[in-house]
């Protein structure tokens, strides 16, 4: 017999060594959740809709049959073991999505960009997002850039910033107050823990598909070379200076500003050269 057995090793060793290496099978882990016949108690709980009984398993899992679905076992260490009556794969399937739903999410830094004329549904809809992001566990960065004569009214993009601190109290606190750097006024903003969090602007994204929303990682940065001379002549590109004109009209509460951007815009030129 001693021989048969040292046979038979031999054999299995051959098998599994092919060109001189070893060869491994992984094990895959056995589901050790116990359903209808595998249970060994005598007696379960069984909960099932508004019914929660002590009963013999037998009739449980005749119970469960009848029903056309199974009896699982949930909970062990209980005294009595604690079943339900449910479709096996169904609750599989509520297993794992509970087990991705408790996983750590892992935070990233997403971004918004402001402008100081962005009128109120655009900045619904920003917000909206912003706070999207916060409920992620993602941190925020929000960033107002200034045009032409947009850095005339700093001012204003600071009171915008502002305004958004106080918006979306609900959801994070400041971490980067607002600053300005170059032609832009930035701030940090991390979310709050969960049961202290409260949308305000959500109903901005009601049009918007989900797809759409979880596919969303933000603003992108446009890259704007922040070493341009801020005092470079406006005149020169229409198109900016026609924008720049319109902010002011929009965003200024001061007469006198804008009196003095009109004055300065219909000024002889001629004049100016003599």
């Amino acid at each position: 017999m001693g021989f048969i057995s040292q046979a038979g090793n031999k054999e299995i060793n051959q098998e599994l060594v092919i060109k001189g290496k070893k060869r491994f099978f992984r094990r895959t882990p056995r589901d050790m959740t116990r359903v209808n016949h595998r249970i060994r108690a005598r007696e379960v709980r069984v909960v099932h809709g508004e019914k929660n009984v002590v009963m013999d398993t037998r009739e449980a899992i005749k119970l469960a049959k009848n029903a056309g679905m199974d009896l699982v076992e949930i909970a062990g260490n209980a005294t009595p073991p604690v079943c339900r009556i449910i479709e096996y794969g169904k609750y599989k399937y509520e297993l794992s999505k509970k087990k991705k739903a408790s996983e750590t999410h892992k935070q990233k830094t997403k971004e918004i960009q402001l402008r100081i004329a962005i009128d109120e549904h655009d900045y619904g809809i920003k917000l909206a997002r912003a706070e999207r992001f916060l409920g992620q566990g993602d941190k925020l960065h929000v960033q107002l850039r200034f045009r032409g004569r947009e850095n005339a009214h700093r001012n204003l993009g600071f009171d915008m910033m502002k305004k958004v601190c106080e918006d979306l109290a609900t959801m994070g606190k400041v971490d980067v107050r607002p600053n300005l750097k170059g032609r832009r006024i930035s701030m940090t903003l991390s979310p709050l823990p969960k049961p202290q969090q409260e949308r305000k602007f959500g109903r901005h994204l009601e049009h918007i598909s989900e797809e759409a929303l979880e596919a969303d990682e933000g603003d992108v940065d446009e890259h704007v070379d922040e070493h341009v001379d801020e005092h470079v002549d406006e005149h020169v590109d229409e198109h900016v200076d026609e924008t720049g004109e319109k902010q002011v009209e929009a965003t200024s509460n001061n007469p006198e500003e804008i009196v003095s951007a009109e004055a300065t815009e219909k000024k002889d030129p001629v004049a100016d050269s003599e």
